[in-house]
């Protein structure tokens, strides 16, 4: 039971994501859902506080790896953003021994999300033979890691180079920050290619797109979460856009946890999404540039908001949208969306959809 009510507590860091809703069809389950998920997020977070201290909150997020250990009083988080891992404890005895095996162990983990529960204090992070940072993080010599040994030398030379040490509250906070190597971004990406391919190829979806979406909704990080409760590299909610593309494939029932931790299957679900999205329910916009500013939107917002900006009747919106070049499309939703993070979604997916053209 206890690691039932750790796997559910989740809350994101200060990072807000899409839900992926599908307005299309009814989603009553889905608001009673993230109702008691938000409840249980508030829960998870206020144990952190209690044990860390106010304003000391740091939780997993789509673009942010926390994983908390001994009894919570140490965690390791991989910001993939700015590219920075920091490990921090506030053990109360031999701080430094918590560290060095929080770094051999954040550096040596493996590229399995399922095998890893986030929302425990489970020293359950197994060391592997190919290290999912392997390549995006180098020691003090230059040197990627993937041995134990030479994971433990780095740890050993941080923690005599890079020690850092603050107060909270009543509590010292002892850390190591390393930095990942500039194109890390791109090593992650790497690592997707054969999976974006045959999903690219499965469903008529183009490469860059999909390559776009997962570096805006994750930067490639495959255990993802938000407080939608997204999950994965292309932060797929099973109960929303999960259930649409099991319908689609003739299934019942949404996908599993750990089906979407999968990263083959989380990029072959999320590509399908685009396919429906597309395809189905956005597949009346006849110009190709223009639907895709509208499946774009819509994957981060639901389609039937997107149609409702040009107008509350459908068939309408879509006649409107038809009339209008790319660019209107395109400036119309990117300003009068009701939804900002739906606005500023579309931009940042765009931006990226044009720098993976160019590779």
């Amino acid at each position: 039971m206890k690691k039932f009510l750790a796997l559910v507590l989740i809350a994101p860091l200060l990072i807000s994501c899409s839900s992926k809703k599908n307005d299309n069809v009814p989603n009553l389950a889905y608001e009673k859902d993230t109702n008691g998920f938000d409840i249980l997020m508030g829960q998870f977070a206020n144990n952190i506080e209690n044990i860390w201290g106010i304003k000391e909150v740091l939780i997993a997020g789509p673009k942010d790896y926390v994983k908390y250990t001994d009894h919570y009083l140490t965690r390791s988080h991989i910001n993939f953003d700015a590219g920075t891992i920091t490990i921090e404890t506030i053990a109360g005895t031999d701080p430094t021994g918590h560290l060095r095996q929080a770094i051999v162990t954040t550096l040596l983990m493996g590229d399995d999300p399922g095998s890893i529960d986030l929302y425990s204090d489970a020293n359950d992070v197994l060391i592997s033979k190919e290290p999912f940072l392997y390549g995006q993080v180098v020691d003090n010599t230059g040197q990627p890691i993937r041995w134990q040994g030479r994971a433990e030398k780095f740890a050993d030379h941080l923690l005599q180079t890079q020690l850092r040490k603050r107060t909270t509250g009543l509590k010292i906070v002892y850390s190591v920050t390393i930095n990942l190597v500039p194109n890390h971004l791109d090593k992650r990406a790497h690592k997707y290619m054969s999976m974006v391919r045959k999903a690219s190829k499965k469903y008529g979806i183009d490469e860059s797109l999909i390559l776009a979406i997962m570096q805006t909704e994750s930067s490639f990080n495959p255990y993802a979460v938000s407080h939608a409760d997204a999950l994965g590299l292309m932060q797929v909610v099973q109960h929303s856009a999960g259930v649409d593309v099991f319908r689609s494939q003739g299934k019942t029932g949404k996908p599993s946890r750990s089906f979407l931790f999968d990263p083959e299957s989380n990029i072959d679900t999320g590509t399908a999404y685009l396919a429906i999205l597309h395809n189905t329910y956005l597949g009346q916009i006849t110009n190709p540039t223009s639907r895709r500013y509208a499946v774009i939107t819509a994957y981060n917002g639901g389609a039937g908001s997107v149609l409702r900006v040009f107008s509350s009747d459908k068939e309408r919106a879509f006649n409107i949208i038809n009339s209008m070049q790319p660019g209107d499309v395109y400036q119309t939703l990117t300003t009068r969306h009701p939804a900002a993070e739906s606005r500023r979604y579309l931009y940042k997916v765009n931006t990226a959809n044009k720098s993976y053209r160019r590779n």
